[in-house]
């Protein structure tokens, strides 16, 4: 028989009780005894399950099951979307006669948690990283750029200063990247981008800058950053320059 429609009150729930969702069906359905379980079962989501032995666990049932169908397609979604935009400014660099690499995991120095203390460390993963294309050292002029294709990962995203500290220090500028919803709108206004950050809106087949970014005095790249990216794969180039002085030549 086709499976029923999940009940009306599953449609308010929230990434994180998906996110419950999948976990529970992959796992052996020990219960949490938290709210999202508590939520979830209420929705009719998951069913208790009572062994032989008196041991409850639980199991998601036929409504989770729509309902985790329905959070992927979601999340394949938005993720094609990240994928595409993140591609589009990382063109856009190369075109600028920059080099960029999507997707790296650089070592970025964060601020002493109080006075006295040492500096923090962390792996910041910036969408796009990219540097001019040139000899000179001092011109490399890093740059980091983040995109966002969903409001409530911009808002979450702007509550993490440490990440946006990570990207300071790696660039010397850093800008974030907006998607628009599907009325055409962006996701965000630049008023609510920290003033530090640039903001660039992606309208149909353009970037607008809504923001320019603050560009601040780089120091030297450190040597771990220069052997990341020596070992990263960087986006490749397009070489219509080339190709024209080619054109000209009678080979």
């Amino acid at each position: 028989p086709p499976v029923a429609d999940p009940p009306p009150g599953a449609r308010a729930l929230g990434r994180l009780h998906a996110r419950r969702l999948r976990e529970i069906y992959r796992s052996a359905g020990w219960p949490c005894c938290d709210e999202i379980e508590v939520e979830l079962l209420a929705a009719g989501l998951l069913e208790r399950v009572r062994s032989g032995q008196g041991h409850e666990t639980l199991r998601v049932s036929d409504a989770g099951i729509v309902h985790i169908a329905g959070s992927l397609v979601v999340n394949r979604g938005a993720l094609s979307r990240h994928e595409a935009l993140v591609e589009r400014v990382a063109r856009e660099m190369t075109r600028a006669g920059r080099i960029a690499w999507r997707g790296l995991g650089l070592r970025a120095r964060l601020p002493a948690a109080a006075d006295g203390d040492k500096p923090r460390w962390c792996i910041a993963r910036p969408d796009v990283f990219s540097i001019r294309n040139t000899t000179v050292e001092a011109y490399a002029q890093p740059i980091v750029h983040e995109v966002k294709v969903n409001r409530a990962d911009l808002l979450s995203d702007l509550r993490k200063p440490d990440k946006r500290a990570a990207y300071l220090d790696l660039g010397g500028e850093c800008w974030y990247v907006l998607g628009c919803d599907a009325k055409g709108r962006a996701i965000g206004e630049p008023e609510e981008i920290p003033a530090e950050c640039g903001v660039l809106v992606a309208q149909g087949d353009r970037l607008v800058v809504a923001r320019a970014a603050v560009h601040r005095a780089q120091p030297r790249m450190p040597f771990s950053l220069w052997m990341s990216l020596a070992k990263a794969q960087p986006v490749p180039g397009f070489e219509e320059d080339s190709q024209a002085l080619l054109a000209g030549l009678d080979i």
